[in-house]
């Protein structure tokens, strides 16, 4: 089984479906497109949610640290007119950003656009991509026959650390039991994969040359054994 997690290349690369900070285009992104299950736009998330709300997604899953300024911004511009356009969105994220680094408050220095990590999250939270990835790994554990393979390429930081935690906790037999605690038979589960490597795999320069979207990949992979499948938390 493999897993290609995100946004494809395809669905960044057209305007119209609302992914790209990049180009102009309405403010959608979500997978599917069509909206025939009544799902938000990011349109309607930035112009309905409530400051504190849009502050945490956009915290949470963009890891954005200036997250409370951003949805301030937002909900400010809102009132005035609907944010409808990726476009529009982008330029305004861009101007807190630039704002809070000339006050100072930013550490270090950012080799990406700013408006990255607003559209990460949003495009995350519209489509539950957190939520999917778990139960895709889940899917796959019982799905796979021992010897079976999963590989899951990722493509930030909230996607691998929970790929990484999965293969991690099912490649060992549950959790140790506390040493002043007498010991109680049978209650482990078994490992149900093998890790393929204790390393995540990351792209070489000569690909990263060759493909620059590849630079922020990386490769987990684990062997299925035989042990039956664990029940989802």
């Amino acid at each position: 089984v493999a897993l290609d997690l995100g946004v494809s290349s395809m669905q960044l690369d057209d305007p119209t479906r609302g992914f790209s900070f990049r180009a102009d285009g309405p403010l959608d992104m979500r997978m599917d497109g069509t909206g025939k299950d009544g799902s938000m736009t990011a349109a309607d998330v930035v112009n309905r949610l409530a400051e504190p709300e849009l502050a945490d997604i956009i915290y949470r899953y963009g890891e954005e640290r200036h997250s409370r300024r951003i949805a301030q911004a937002i909900v400010k511009r809102r009132r005035e007119a609907p944010i409808t356009r990726t476009g529009q969105l982008a330029e305004l994220v861009r101007r807190v950003v630039a704002k809070s680094k000339a006050r100072g408050r930013a550490r270090g220095k950012d080799s990406i656009d700013p408006a990255t990590r607003t559209f990460q999250a949003l495009r995350i939270h519209i489509n539950d991509e957190l939520g999917e990835l778990q139960r895709g790994l889940i899917a796959a554990e019982t799905l796979l026959r021992p010897g079976g393979r999963l590989a899951v390429v990722s493509f930030h930081s909230l996607e691998d650390r929970q790929v990484k935690e999965f293969l991690l906790g099912r490649s060992e037999a549950g959790p140790k039991p506390s040493r002043h605690l007498p010991p109680v038979a049978g209650t482990a589960p078994a490992p149900t994969f093998r890790l393929l490597g204790r390393r995540v795999v990351k792209p070489s320069m000569r690909e990263v040359a060759d493909n620059p979207r590849a630079q922020s990949a990386r490769l987990r992979a684990a062997e299925r054994t035989a042990a039956p499948a664990r029940q989802a938390a």
